[in-house]
């Protein structure tokens, strides 16, 4: 493959600019979190349980993970570029949707059809990938990733005061905002990173079980999915910690459930700085204990009856850093394993890692009851985390053998 020219900012001749990834992947990130803070608002608009309202991170991240299967392989056939324009197109659309649904069941279905702007979270990592070989993809994602922790970090907030001064709809128009934004920053700036493959969709999908009889790849792939997993139980679980155990108003709530995203900006810097000197997999593995460690510390104060919404928060910080770690790391292993399918290898790996995280999240929800405390769901996220150093230390054991 011949060598990409260098990034020229808003030249959709050449490479995108960093500016370009960070913001496409920020985008998407949005939709994520920032209307957590008004899932108790949302029950009662909709006059329903709040189980149900909570479906609308669990479906989420459903289609999350079965559009990862499809997205990586269509950008390795079509381009990154035309890709990344037609999902957010689909996500706008369907926010708008969202906002204008008469009831929770047409609010949902839109909700899932959101799940288009993953996009730009998939792609821009095989950008990366494209542009740049393994421990240097891995840097620089650590780089984006980092500017684009701001996002979870402040999201939740905004979402909280706009919830509180506007109501929950204020945040969906948030979102149709930046994904509009995002599109028109893609269509300026980001330029063609690989070459489309041909053959038609049979042939991208035949890359499929290279990739999974592959052991490395399927222990990046689990380390990355289980410490992600702890998050992802938080996102399901933490809304109802905050306002039905503690009884926080949304615009509090939101300032503290950013806490992850404070450690996940610190994790994300250590992954620029040092991933290529530390190299992934010992990176992955530092990043997997730090998210064990601050889940151990925190059931242990629980367990002493010092708990409180300052000790549940609090240790999140210790989940975001040891997620800013891990994840840009296991995801350049995940594409390092067959370079020329960054695409599909990006899909699929983010595929497995969201479709876990859904389940963890709808199970953080089924285990939070009217009178339980927090200690359910610090127990959850524990254990996943601890099953992610046992994968990391499989790949570890596995490069040996193979003299990498």
């Amino acid at each position: 493959m011949s060598p990409l020219p260098a990034p020229r900012f808003l030249d959709a001749t050449t490479p995108p600019h960093v500016f370009t990834l960070t913001f496409v992947a920020a985008a998407a990130t949005l939709s994520m979190n920032v209307f957590l803070p008004s899932l108790p608002g949302m029950a009662l608009y909709f006059e329903v349980d709040y189980r149900v309202v909570q479906l609308s991170v669990a479906l989420y991240l459903c289609m999350n993970a079965l559009m990862q299967i499809v997205v990586g392989p269509i950008s390795d056939r079509f381009g990154r570029r035309r890709v990344i324009l037609a999902g957010f197109a689909i996500y706008i659309l369907a926010t708008l949707g969202c906002i204008a649904a008469p009831s929770i069941e047409v609010f949902l279905s839109f909700r899932m059809l959101q799940a288009a702007v993953v996009v730009g979270v998939v792609l821009s990592r095989a950008a990366i990938r494209d542009m740049v070989p393994g421990d240097r993809a891995a840097s620089m994602i650590g780089y984006v990733t980092m500017g684009m922790s701001i996002i979870p970090m402040i999201g939740p907030s905004i979402g909280g005061i706009l919830d509180q001064s506007f109501g929950w709809k204020a945040n969906f128009w948030l979102q149709a905002g930046a994904g509009l934004a995002a599109m028109l920053l893609t269509w300026r700036d980001l330029g063609e990173t690989v070459t489309p493959r041909p053959g038609g969709f049979r042939a991208q999908f035949q890359a499929y079980p290279s990739l999974l009889t592959s052991p490395r790849f399927w222990g990046y792939c689990l380390s990355a999915a289980l410490t992600s997993g702890a998050f992802f139980a938080y996102l399901g679980g933490a809304p109802f910690v905050g306002s039905m155990i503690y009884d926080m108003s949304p615009a509090r709530l939101g300032l503290f459930f950013g806490a992850p995203a404070a450690g996940y900006l610190v994790g994300n810097f250590i992954s620029g700085r040092f991933s290529t000197r530390i190299g992934m997999t010992r990176m992955v593995l530092w990043g997997a204990i730090i998210t064990a460690a601050g889940l151990l510390m925190s059931v242990a104060l629980f367990l002493l009856g010092l708990g409180s919404e300052y000790v549940f928060f609090g240790f999140m910080t210790w989940v975001g850093m040891g997620n800013g770690m891990t994840l840009p790391n296991a995801t350049a292993g995940m594409m390092s394993v067959r370079p020329e399918l960054a695409g599909s290898a990006s899909g699929l790996g983010g595929a497995l890692n969201i479709g876990g995280g859904a389940a963890l999240s709808a199970f953080a929800g089924w285990l939070l009851v009217p009178g339980s405390t927090a200690l359910p769901l610090l127990l959850l996220m524990l254990a996943s985390s601890l099953l992610a150093v046992v994968s990391i230390l499989f790949v570890i054991l596995r490069e040996r053998r193979l003299g990498l």
